[in-house]
């Protein structure tokens, strides 16, 4: 400290003050939404904060390669060995001959409200797969009116209500064998499940959909009243997350097959609801991805938000995330060893 100036030491301050938010937000994943609102919504700043301290080592090597660089590069440090940092250098991609590829796609009701203009977006997301040839494909926000060429022998589409032609579907060229719907109260979004008979084995797949955020068009000329207004919408979305987790673990503690779990999550790597359904299961992106891994977008800022995990004894031969522009998500695919 005797060799900064007084501006360094201002600088070292604040330094300090983010080293501890980071620190902080690691217990996040262990705190409940429902115990603490408002710092479950601490979750999504969780990127923000690691390029924060990605500046201050840039600053503190520019400025003489001070020794205080040093707390900013155990906060990186940190955060890599808790899978925090949010872009990962390398990634995989191996082949098996028995292979299962598995796709998870929010498809936004395949552009029903023209959000996409000049494209015909069904045609197109199913050209898309045909080329991808996955073989189960996890869709959320489905809507059963669009007739999708693709050419799958066995299907599981789970309408929202009687009166609605959207919810979620699951593709399939494995036998289903047994289906059904976890049916969350008082919300559009819902989890879906479907047996599959692979060879002489039952696999479960999970589609998953859980609280949307609905937060898209809130975030124009934002100013304090609505800053704060948006705050507490997002720890909402988060309260109202937490018993369909609950719901979906109950579920997961009956069956007694192997799973995989995929879908949109409507929530962060870095949260509870995150670390309650990953649990021991292997996280695609994790295991073989490369990037960001963003698969949702908001106002230019990256976000993981849809995920495939599996079992711990499936191995993750590859992960792909698609930069492709037919929904609001962009979709994954993982290649898994069966």
């Amino acid at each position: 400290m005797k060799n900064l100036s007084f501006f360094q030491r201002i600088v070292f301050f604040i330094n300090n003050v983010f080293a501890l938010l980071l620190l902080l937000s690691i217990l996040i994943p262990y705190i409940p939404p429902k115990s603490f609102p408002l710092i479950s919504v601490g979750s999504l700043t969780v990127p923000i904060l690691l390029v924060i301290h990605l500046v201050f080592i840039l600053y503190w090597i520019l400025v003489g390669f001070k020794k205080q660089f040093l707390l900013s590069t155990l906060c990186i440090l940190l955060a890599i060995s808790f899978s925090y940092f949010p872009y990962k250098f390398s990634g995989r991609s191996e082949k098996s001959e028995n292979a299962i590829k598995i796709m998870s796609y929010n498809v936004r009701l395949f552009n029903l409200y023209n959000w996409i203009k000049g494209k015909n977006i069904p045609i197109e997301i199913s050209k898309f797969i045909a080329l991808q040839t996955p073989d189960i494909v996890s869709f959320q926000e489905f809507d059963s009116d669009v007739n999708i060429p693709l050419e799958y022998n066995f299907k599981y589409v789970k309408k929202k209500g009687e009166n609605n032609n959207f919810g979620q579907a699951i593709f399939s060229r494995f036998p289903i064998i047994n289906k059904g719907s976890l049916e969350f109260e008082g919300t559009s979004n819902n989890i879906i499940f479907a047996d599959l008979q692979i060879k002489q084995d039952t696999v479960r797949v999970y589609n998953i959909h859980l609280e949307s955020f609905g937060i898209k068009g809130d975030l124009e000329n934002l100013d304090e009243n609505k800053s704060k207004k948006l705050i507490q919408r997002v720890s909402s979305t988060f309260v109202k997350q937490q018993p369909q987790v609950e719901q979906l673990l109950a579920h997961l503690e009956k069956c007694s097959y192997k799973t995989m779990i995929c879908g949109d999550f409507n929530n962060t790597a870095y949260s509870w609801v995150y670390k309650q359904i990953k649990g021991d299961y292997k996280d695609s992106f994790l295991q073989a991805g490369q990037g960001f891994g963003k698969t949702f977008e908001l106002k230019k800022f990256p976000l993981r938000i849809d995920f495939i995990l599996v079992n711990p004894e499936f191995e993750i031969l590859a992960h792909q995330n698609f930069n492709i522009k037919y929904s609001d998500h962009e979709p994954i695919m993982a290649t898994i060893k069966y």
